[in-house]
């Protein structure tokens, strides 16, 4: 497996090794010790899969308290994954990195707690895999806005479709710090 440090404290890329011949392809999606090693030593705890439309933007979501970390990847199709960093006190805090997550590249995404999450769908429809260290937690629930300037993200779509909750998300600097993720170094 390939580690690919993003310049933002614990987020990372992570490439698989594929096996593959006429038949198909093989590779491990997850493997505890391997990831351990490469730094990342969670619990998942619940697994999500979402299907989405060309053009669909989800995100930037985030919980606080209670807050997730994620590992995401593309069973099918291709989306533009963007991580935010809005930890209080962190050296990065609102820098963004982003990456493309195909169904060929079988990238994962390593989206550390304290993080803003969020993807636009550029294929089709893409399906989406991730694994979370925390549940669902709907009163913890919340997001900033997916085109927020100060942060600098160049979605390669300018008209995406959002869900009335994500088009109503504040800016960054608008939200309170009692709703932000505290960074411990």
């Amino acid at each position: 497996m390939k580690v690919i440090d993003t310049g933002l404290s614990g987020a990372l890329i992570l490439e698989p090794q594929v096996f593959g011949d006429a038949r198909g392809f093989f590779y491990e999606s997850y493997n505890q010790a391997k990831y351990r090693e490469a730094g990342i030593d969670h619990h998942f705890i619940q697994s999500n899969v979402s299907r989405s439309a060309k053009g669909v933007l989800r995100g930037l979501h985030y919980q606080w308290p209670n807050p997730q970390g994620k590992l995401v990847s593309v069973l099918e199709g291709e989306v533009y994954d963007v991580a935010v960093d809005i930890r209080r006190g962190s050296p990065t805090f609102g820098k963004s990195f982003s990456v493309m997550l195909t169904a060929d590249n079988h990238r994962h995404f390593w989206v550390p707690e304290g993080f803003a999450h969020g993807f636009c769908v550029l294929s089709e429809f893409a399906t989406f895999t991730y694994q979370c260290t925390a549940l669902y937690d709907a009163k913890a629930d919340a997001g900033i806005r997916w085109n927020d300037a100060d942060l600098g993200i160049d979605w390669p779509l300018s008209v995406p479709l959002l869900s009335d909750k994500d088009s109503k998300t504040p800016l960054l600097k608008d939200v309170p710090p009692e709703r932000l993720p505290i960074f411990v170094s």
